[in-house]
């Protein structure tokens, strides 16, 4: 090993260590600075060379100079805690987090400098923050371009693995206005080990908590998977607890939705000994480590090092920030869809047996080949995905085993979007399809019925009503008469707890994954098999990179496909959440038409349904008789009645109005069965 690298590996050290030698006393934090040496990347300290030093830790220079002193942050008085108001703490969106992060996977310990920016989502100014992390980790330093002052504490939550977080309360000496923002710089640190606290509370075993809480930092892996199971980076949320409905998860959502548009960046050093860790990846995206071994003499067992990724500046999009590094190289399957890391080659011959099966109706669908590898990694807790990276345990010894549950994964190597409901409706609709290639299409009915019926439970019963009685509770969320923030989606969600999502705008999975497969399921039944195709495709290769406020790009690909107008379709299911369909059939009158022109008797029959809910449907309409049918498709407006006339040759049994595509509220195949024996010729 060179002198150059050994004193790249020094200049590490030497910046992290003094960044952990003291925090920053009240004086300090008074006027708002840091006390924390700085590297100068333009002139780097004596003996590095110039030029191959990262920066680890750094001064604005826009900022203060810190202010020479000892001390812990003080705690905040229980009085101040209990004053503040959830409303506070929902009160700023982040909109950039800039971080720099060492890890000591070998103590599970993380020292992190952090510049982020906040934006005032309320209407009204704010003066003081609630910043909160993971309850091991702690605050030793916060600053801005304005003095401030900060405080620390405690409190209970289910948003962090530990069912605690440490919340540090920031007085700002001037306000934040509405819509505008303020960034500070922050230094925090402590350990990240796995804990299963919070479910240990409710009363799970042991063992499966720490199957579903796996989040920590150690020699074998680092998985942190962000808000709602570990508080690594900055967040300001209010207390979430898991036996409060669906509270702390539909928090989540709203969060991924809301900082869609935020950005992130990291860099990131590890300290190792042994063999260096192989690969970071962050959001999902892989960054491979680079090493500097300080020892390169010794034996690999014993040689100390640090491994080091910069991912560069980039928005997050619909998901929690998570970190993984991995310490096994990445193994290609034989046909190239996937990349696996995991001790055991003989692991990724089921799951590449399973992506061969995949891949035909895939192609058929999404296009010729995969925009990516599917990324696998070999975990032995409960599985995490975030687009085409999945965190899971390869115990698998048959393809069929998981061969199901791989379409909705490799859909993602194959399809994105910025948008959630396009993002996870695709690969939902394509593992319906999968199910329809393999068990028939009353199957895949079924699969869809069973997949949508929560969705009848949280619709409200009367959209309209519900969407305008949001516009008052949802003015919290939004930062001004004049409009959103620019962070903010154009079109916003309505608080946890108020019914109803439009897709454009759904923060929970009920709406973006199920409601959203039900939608395509109806969008194919209407546009056809092979303009859906097309324009599924289309939008793959010529779209999906496209503005996240373009919403309307998918429909505008799919009317070029099957060359008919949508717009009240898409208006109706997407744009807005008119909740569902609500049929019936009201009067069935067959009569029978006397034999003609050699034809034998044939029957007319009129069939009148209603609509009892607030979207129009175009539901198709069947008489049967045996195998034989006749379909009409009826145009329905919401909260009407309809009639049709089908021609049926043959005497019919039975007529079916919806065959499961549209979604309903209740069951959504109405079946009325006919006694003609009795029924007099006219």
């Amino acid at each position: 090993m060179s002198k150059k690298l050994i004193a790249v590996a020094t200049l590490f050290a030497a910046s992290f260590a003094s960044a952990q030698q003291s925090r920053v006393p009240s004086s300090t934090r008074n006027n708002g600075s840091l006390n924390r040496p700085s590297v100068d990347s333009q002139n780097p300290p004596a003996g590095s060379p110039s030029g191959q030093g990262q920066v680890l830790f750094h001064r604005n220079e826009d900022q203060p100079p810190p202010t020479e002193a000892q001390g812990k942050p003080n705690r905040t008085p229980q009085k101040e805690v209990d004053a503040i108001t959830s409303a506070e703490r929902s009160s700023i969106l982040f909109t950039a987090w800039d971080l720099d992060l060492h890890l000591a996977p070998a103590s599970s310990h993380l020292t992190a400098r952090v510049q982020f920016t906040v934006q005032n989502v309320t209407s009204a100014p704010i003066s003081q923050l609630t910043l909160q992390l993971s309850s091991t980790l702690h605050w030793d330093a916060l600053s801005a371009a304005i003095p401030l002052t900060f405080t620390e504490h405690t409190l209970p939550t289910d948003a962090d693995h530990t069912g605690e977080m440490t919340e540090a309360l920031v007085h700002l000496s001037h306000p934040i206005p509405p819509g505008s923002t303020l960034t500070l710089t922050g230094l925090y640190s402590g350990t990240i080990a796995a804990s299963g606290e919070r479910l240990i509370r409710i009363g799970a075993p042991a063992g499966q908590a720490t199957q579903a809480d796996w989040d920590k930092i150690s020699p074998e892996i680092t998985a942190l998977r962000g808000f709602g199971n570990v508080l690594w980076y900055p967040v300001s949320s209010p207390q979430l607890f898991l036996g409060d409905g669906a509270r702390l998860f539909q928090a989540v959502g709203l969060s991924r939705l809301q900082q869609a548009n935020s950005t992130l960046r990291a860099r990131i050093s590890i300290e190792y000994v042994g063999e260096p860790p192989v690969d970071a990846f962050l959001n999902g995206r892989r960054h491979p480590l680079q090493n500097v071994t300080e020892e390169p003499n010794s034996p690999v067992v014993e040689s100390h090092g640090v491994a080091t990724a910069d991912f560069p500046k980039s928005p997050i999009g619909f998901r929690t920030p998570s970190l993984f590094v991995t310490s096994q190289n990445l193994r290609p399957s034989d046909n190239q869809l996937l990349q696996v890391a995991t001790t055991r080659p003989e692991a990724i011959v089921p799951y590449t047996a399973a992506s061969n099966d995949l891949s035909g109706l895939l192609r058929d669908w999404l296009g010729p080949a995969p925009l990516v590898p599917l990324t696998l990694i070999d975990h032995s807790g409960q599985p995490f995905e975030d687009d085409a990276f999945l965190a899971i345990p390869l115990s698998a010894t048959d393809a069929n085993q998981v061969t199901p549950a791989m379409v909705h994964s490799l859909a993602h190597a194959w399809f994105r979007s910025s948008l959630p409901w396009l993002n996870e409706g695709v690969p939902q609709f394509l593992s319906l399809l999968y199910t329809e290639s393999t068990d028939g299409r009353e199957r895949a009915l079924a699969e869809l019925r069973q997949l949508i019926n929560p969705l009848t439970l949280v619709e409200p019963e009367k959209p309209a009503e519900a969407a305008s009685s949001t516009s008052t509770e949802y003015s919290s969320y939004s930062s001004s008469s004049e409009g959103p923030p620019s962070a903010l989606p154009s079109t916003l969600p309505p608080p946890p707890g108020v019914p109803g999502q439009s897709l454009i705008a759904a923060h929970d999975e009920i709406y973006y994954r199920a409601k959203a497969a039900a939608v395509f399921w109806l969008l194919r039944s209407i546009a056809g098999d092979a303009p859906l195709k097309r324009a599924l495709k289309t939008y793959r290769d010529e779209v999906r990179n496209a503005s996240p406020e373009d919403s309307h790009a998918f429909q505008r690909v799919l009317e070029a496909a099957c060359q008919k107008n949508l717009s009240s379709v898409f208006d109706d299911w997407v744009y807005q959440d008119r909740g569902l369909a609500d049929l019936s059939i009201t009067n069935v009158t067959p009569r029978d038409m006397p034999a003609r022109n050699g034809k034998g008797v044939s029957w007319l029959v009129a069939v009148e349904v209603h609509n009892a809910g607030f979207v129009t449907v175009d539901v198709p309409v069947t008489v049967r008789s045996g195998t034989l049918t006749s379909t009409e498709r009826l145009h329905i407006p919401p909260r009407s009645t309809v009639s049709t006339r089908i021609l049926f040759e043959g005497v019919p049994q039975e007529v079916q109005v919806n065959d499961g595509t549209i979604p309903e509220t209740t069951e959504p195949i109405h079946i009325r069965k006919l006694n003609l024996a009795a029924t007099p010729s006219l």
